[in-house]
């Protein structure tokens, strides 16, 4: 009787809790990251109208890396409750609140803090990602999962509170196209990858198309990119992936598609990182050795033929003292830190000279 009583009281708080909450279609709020609109609301590519990607392109283009909602509330909870879809990342490289969580930041003082990253205990499960804040009003920045694909989204304040859409805080639209780096993969959260990062220092406004393993200077991407009319500018971590012999094959033609409808954007290019994986492993060492001599060969080439095409051969990008990597590959948090830490201010300088700031 008494186990008894105790469920019932559970049950009953359980259901009060719920009932001082209401919750939002997240489509009524603002959506960030999209470089072009989409049939979905959380693709990041329409591959319903865009075609050639593999399979794995297809799922990964769908998933939301580098979306963000952001909107204005004075709730003092904010509950979430996502729908995915079937597909699930079984990478070892990641934590399930960078693939499947929400990382939310709120406007202080101008600057974009740090307020709560958090997955649901179970897939599909309402789940609250922060609670106990005071009820004045918040400007808060929402960034979605890395490596899922969201069906809904439901954004649930106090019963009493308001939640509204924000404008777009950041300014200018740079579309970036990358690796699994890009993408953020081995990062603790999703508000974690070097793009994301760059954005809330600087206000600039940073759309990814980043493609874990499969960046590799392909001409749908290409094709896909060029229809981005409104772009200010275009980043490319593009000598991740690819191969030395794929690098001398394809850029040039890659270029050439993306500037036959982009004739004057600044197309930005930077150096692929050093793999701590080949302080040791001589082939993987060799072969990364290849990629950033094919990069520099191939841009010189590229930047002597094509107007507005820049190249950011910037060493240590994640440092030189070997504590940064997670898995050989990727870097850790701090190595992603300090990538954008370095990558910012030589980024800041090309655009400021093309009158981006």
């Amino acid at each position: 009787m008494k186990r008894f009583i105790i469920l019932c009281a559970a049950l009953l708080a359980a259901v009060t809790s719920e009932a001082q909450m209401r919750f939002v279609d997240a489509t009524e709020l603002t959506l960030l990251g999209q470089a072009l609109p989409t049939s979905h609301p959380y693709h990041r590519i329409d591959t319903a109208r865009y075609k050639g990607f593999t399979r794995s392109e297809n799922q990964q283009v769908r998933c939301t890396a580098g979306l963000a909602l952001v909107f204005r509330t004075n709730t003092t909870r904010l509950d979430l409750h996502p729908e995915y879809a079937p597909y699930v990342h079984k990478g070892a490289n990641s934590p399930r609140i960078a693939t499947e969580g929400f990382d939310l930041y709120i406007r202080r003082g101008g600057e974009w803090v740090y307020a709560s990253s958090l997955a649901p205990k179970k897939r599909g499960e309402r789940f609250t990602l922060i609670e106990h804040m005071d009820a004045s009003e918040k400007e808060c920045l929402l960034y979605l999962p890395n490596y899922s694909e969201l069906l809904s989204l439901q954004v649930g304040v106090d019963e009493g509170a308001d939640l509204a859409p924000m404008e777009n805080p950041f300014r200018h639209k740079i579309v970036i196209f990358g690796s699994s780096f890009t993408h953020g993969i081995s990062t603790s959260r999703a508000g974690m990858s070097y793009p994301m990062q760059i954005e809330r220092n600087t206000g600039l406004y940073f759309c990814s198309i980043a493609c874990s393993g499969n960046c590799k200077l392909q001409p749908y991407f290409a094709d896909y990119l060029a229809d981005v009319k409104d772009a200010d500018a275009m980043v490319f971590d593009a000598f991740s992936n690819p191969s030395a012999a794929m690098i001398e094959e394809r850029l040039i033609p890659f270029i050439e598609r993306i500037r036959a409808s982009l004739p004057a954007t600044p197309l930005i290019f930077v150096q692929t990182i050093y793999r701590e994986g080949g302080n040791f492993n001589l082939e993987v060492r060799r072969k990364e050795e290849a990629k950033r001599e094919m990069a520099r060969r191939m841009m010189k080439r590229a930047m002597k033929r094509f107007e507005g095409v820049y190249f950011l051969d910037i060493p240590d990008l994640t440092g030189d003292d070997h504590v940064t990597s997670a898995d050989g590959t990727h870097p850790s948090d701090l190595g992603y830190w300090r990538w954008a830490q370095r990558l910012q201010p030589e980024l800041l300088r090309v655009l400021g000279e093309c009158g981006i700031r």
